[in-house]
């Protein structure tokens, strides 16, 4: 389970957006959790200035009754006590991972890598990387979208053309 704040447009209504004080973005956060193998389970979108432990504990509700075989969630230390309670009461143990601080530079953090990987494969679609739905259910549908077309290019093994693929096949008309 993750959040991911991103800039909005300005198309967006104000009343829909805030800001992250933290990382001092005016837009929207995004709150997915994934399987572990990254596939997004649900997405929630809200204004920035929404806490993750208010995004946590929905996220954790929808799980729960969607999914409720699942009993483990690894989350990053921007989650509190408060979401690793509401997950006991739901029977889902809360797992916070957090970077080794005698490490320096860039570290592999346990489990935190497959969400992260997943918050990647999102960037990937041009569409997601601003916010520019004027509602933020309309904002959670392009993310599911971004999805389920990962997931047909993975099942077909088609891959996206490149502006590379294009100058070469550009340079083989003339």
């Amino acid at each position: 389970m993750d959040t991911q704040s991103v800039k909005t447009s300005t198309n967006v209504p104000t009343g829909t957006q805030g800001t992250d004080a933290g990382k001092k973005i005016v837009g929207r956060k995004r709150g997915i959790i994934t399987d572990t193998l990254g596939l997004l389970l649900y997405v929630i979108v809200t204004a920035a200035s929404v806490s993750d432990n208010a995004i946590g504990m929905d996220l954790l509700d929808q799980t729960a009754t969607k999914y409720p075989s699942i009993t483990k969630t690894w989350v990053d230390a921007g989650f509190k006590s408060t979401v690793v309670e509401h997950g006991a009461n739901l029977g889902i143990d809360i797992e916070i991972v957090t970077k080794d601080p005698q490490v320096k530079g860039f570290s592999v953090v346990k489990r935190r890598w497959v969400v992260e990987r997943t918050l990647g494969w999102l960037m990937q679609h041009r569409r997601l990387v601003r916010d520019y739905e004027a509602r933020p259910d309309n904002s959670a549908s392009m993310i599911t979208i971004a999805m389920v077309d990962n997931l047909t290019r993975r099942l077909t093994g088609e891959t996206p053309p490149t502006w590379r693929h294009l100058k070469r096949h550009n340079s083989q008309i003339t």
